[in-house]
């Protein structure tokens, strides 16, 4: 048990670090049991309460989960180490399709829309207790969300996706609690969930979202929240058809107490239609991120939802950071109001890009799989083989273990600056990477 680690401390918060750092340096391995409260407590020679505490602490920061009688163990991925270790090291003269990141050739010039903002801010100064969120920004949000038939709600504007989805989550959740994450999905998102404290519980995939069936079995099992990705789906493409929203509205509508946060990244770089979900329980989340469209730096986001957790949310943002940069709000509405991003051409680019790699897989009997956005999702026999061939091949793809909790092997390749004269080079050299007998399995 343990390997014997010797756990040292006297008190709770002494007992906790040392576990944790443990963990952190690899004295302590993901999947390793933990002595029984009352049989530390004797080891430490203190009270089983402090042993409990430290225990305690440790599943809130995401470091241990306990399973009843089972014990307590360090979880599979504990929040120290997160998902983005797992990735290759791109030698040079490897192509790097492993990024995720959007083309910048696609990204609009950003510096006469932020001179614009700041000569404003000059004449305009936003002082404390200044509103949070720029009019013209929320005017132009809120008319893109109608547009597309999301519930009307107050607007908040985060650091981003991620930033939304942590404040949305803390809004309503206690440690413990279960959210129901796509699988494979976001590994950011994979790792935020037990930072929190939170337990993850598996939806499956398909081309149209996620599976019903498995979003009812989790939200029986007890699951209070669910997250879903309606369109560009990390990593599989995915976006939420009609047929398949009125499928989990029916399933959610049998679960109004379950918070419900839709994340939108593909806004302005997909052009497949929105189906929102957003209404269907009491409380509900829908963010929209400007990252994949205008460029990951201006980390903004613009969140909407039920009047609850919007309160809590503002609320909470006040005490922190206060509010996200009113110069940065007024650069990005300046982009919106002038149409910088063409939406057709940057969708249609990333469609042809995505399509001429998928077509050149189908020809070689690879199934792969990319309805909007800009990666797409190669299921594969053996990832850590497939990874490391065609890495040698010269080729660098994100292994799929960045992505996945029970989905089977994969891998994703980012198509944002791939032309079609590549897309027949790589589709060869994954063809290859997998070999003659592999099974073409899908998602």
């Amino acid at each position: 048990m343990l390997g014997e680690y010797p756990i040292k401390g006297r008190r709770a918060a002494e007992i906790a670090a040392d576990v944790e750092r443990a963990v952190a340096d690899g004295g302590l391995t993901p999947g390793e049991l933990l002595p029984p409260m009352r049989e530390l407590a004797v080891r430490l020679g203190v009270n089983p309460n402090t042993v409990a505490a430290a225990y305690r602490t440790l599943r809130e920061r995401g470091v241990i989960e306990t399973a009843g009688r089972r014990g307590s163990r360090v979880r599979p991925k504990p929040a120290t180490t997160g998902r983005e270790y797992i990735a290759v090291e791109v030698a040079e003269g490897v192509r790097d399709v492993s990024t995720g990141n959007p083309d910048p050739a696609l990204l609009p010039p950003l510096g006469p829309a932020f001179a614009e903002a700041a000569g404003q801010g000059d004449r305009e100064p936003v002082l404390y207790g200044a509103a949070a969120v720029d009019p013209e920004l929320a005017g132009r949000a809120r008319a893109e969300l109608d547009a597309d038939g999301v519930q009307d709600g107050p607007l908040a504007v985060t650091s981003g996706s991620l930033d939304a989805i942590e404040r949305v989550l803390a809004a309503h959740l206690r440690p413990g609690d279960t959210v129901a994450v796509e699988d494979p999905g976001w590994g950011s998102l994979l790792d935020l969930v037990p930072a929190l404290g939170l337990r993850t519980a598996a939806v499956g995939v398909d081309d149209e979202g996620p599976l019903p069936e498995d979003v009812r079995r989790a939200l029986a099992g007890g699951a209070r929240a669910l997250v879903v990705t309606d369109r560009a789906q990390n990593p599989t493409g995915a976006a939420v058809s009609a047929a398949r929203a009125r499928a989990l509205r029916a399933v959610l509508r049998d679960h109004p107490d379950v918070l419900l946060v839709e994340d939108d990244h593909g806004h302005r770089i997909v052009d497949v239609p929105l189906h929102p979900l957003a209404g269907t329980t009491r409380n509900w989340a829908m963010v929209r991120s400007v990252a994949k469209a205008y460029g990951p730096d201006l980390r903004l986001a613009v969140l909407t939802g039920d009047d609850v957790t919007l309160d809590r949310v503002r609320g909470r943002q006040r005490l922190g950071p206060g509010w996200v940069s009113r110069i940065t709000q007024r650069a990005v509405a300046r982009l919106w109001a002038e149409e910088a991003v063409d939406v057709g051409a940057v969708a249609g680019a990333y469609g042809r890009r995505r399509e001429a790699l998928i077509d050149a897989l189908a020809r070689r009997g690879v199934a792969a799989h990319g309805r909007s956005g800009m990666n797409v999702w190669i299921p594969v026999p053996d990832e850590t083989g497939a990874v490391a061939r065609l890495l040698q091949a010269g080729w660098a793809v994100a292994p799929g273990a960045r992505f996945r909790i029970g989905a089977p092997p994969g891998i994703r390749v980012t198509v944002a600056t791939l032309p079609a004269a590549e897309a027949e080079s790589l589709a060869e050299a994954i063809a290859a990477a997998l070999g003659p007998g592999a099974e073409r399995s899908t998602v």
